[in-house]
């Protein structure tokens, strides 16, 4: 396909713009695929608001945005189980295929994975991409391309809720209730957790969270969270507690809600990167710990989990903006953090 798109770029900190780049020519192995929704993740805000995490610096003109969900306009020569109309959500990663951690199906660990939005990697933020086919999931028919773009979240969830060990008949506390803590509590259920609590100090994300199927929610401004969860498992504490929220005191409270023999998964990113937890605590009580980066092998998973009903992925968007109002998507989502639960840019009628 020849032509120009429209891309939205960052300019420097909080400071949005449009750029026309010429719509990118698939290789042999890849597919172009015309985007029709990508989401705002926290990481995008991070970097419109900061111009770094960690050690990855934006350098202007730097697209955001690493959700997206389309539909296939153009195959590679080599492509074979992909098609023109099919509707895909993209897995943003692509990886090396040759370290010790791919050879060994840990790829989301690959030194060298090239990842939407992660600088110097563009993001898409745009009208088009071309990206490798086996990273395009084909779409069940009742699963259109929002909800395909919300797998990239959803795959996190999963992987948490992995990472935790989650099966049928336990109970889980989920620390935190934006887009993550939402979609971890949503897939612990849809592995058959029994009872899944969760806390926040947001209230609108807390009513969000009972929409979507927590079985009790906690403000953790207004109550005592750990004598909270104490009172709803009858005093024996949870098996599993996935920390989405990234704060010092939300983990240190994990540690006192679980039962002893249970399982902490660290799931958010602290600010300073640096936390002061109970460790003594949490020897005593003889707890296993895990983390999360990213996911593997998740998407066909998350992608039937949708298709099966099992989880309302609709159910997190709090507000959707066109892709020609990006400046104020960006500075909604920043400013309004309170209100919006998840946003998504439309970049396609």
């Amino acid at each position: 396909m020849e032509g120009n798109m429209k891309v939205a770029v960052m300019l420097g900190i909080g400071k949005m713009a449009y750029e026309s780049r010429k719509i990118p020519v698939p290789k042999a192995d890849e597919v172009l695929v015309k985007l029709d929704y990508v989401g705002i993740c926290g990481s995008d805000l991070h970097y419109y608001e900061s111009g770094r995490i960690g050690d990855y610096i934006v350098e202007p003109p730097f697209v955001l945005g690493h959700e997206p969900g389309g539909v296939v306009v153009e195959v590679g020569s080599d492509v074979k189980d992909l098609k023109v109309g099919d509707r895909v959500a993209l897995e943003p990663g692509k990886t090396c295929g040759k370290c010790e951690f791919c050879r060994t199906g840990r790829y989301n660990l690959c030194p060298d994975v090239v990842f939407f939005a992660t600088p110097p990697v563009d993001g898409v933020f745009q009208e088009y991409v071309a990206h490798e086919a086996a990273l395009c999931f084909k779409l069940p028919d009742n699963v259109d391309t929002m909800e395909g773009a919300l797998m990239e979240p959803l795959s996190v969830g999963f992987h948490a809720a992995k990472q935790a060990g989650a099966e049928f008949g336990q109970t889980a506390v989920v620390t935190g209730s934006g887009c993550i803590g939402l979609c971890t509590m949503m897939a612990l259920k849809a592995l058959g957790v029994d009872d899944v609590y969760v806390v926040d100090v947001m209230q609108k994300r807390l009513d969000k969270a009972l929409e979507l199927g927590a079985t009790a929610v906690i403000n953790g401004a207004q109550e005592d969270a750990v004598a909270r969860i104490k009172e709803l498992t009858g005093g024996r504490g949870v098996d599993i507690a996935l920390d989405t929220s990234g704060t010092e005191i939300c983990c240190n409270q994990a540690i006192e809600m679980l039962v002893k023999g249970g399982t902490l998964v660290f799931v958010g990113y602290s600010r300073s990167g640096m936390m002061n937890l109970n460790t003594s605590l949490l020897c005593d009580k003889e707890l296993k710990t895990n983390s999360v980066f990213r996911y593997r092998h998740i998407y066909p998973l998350a992608i039937k989990a949708v298709e099966e009903g099992k989880i309302n992925l609709k159910g997190i968007v709090s507000n959707i903006f066109d892709f020609n109002d990006i400046q104020n998507a960006m500075d909604q989502s920043v400013n309004d953090k309170a209100n919006i639960v998840k946003s998504v840019v439309k970049i396609h009628d």
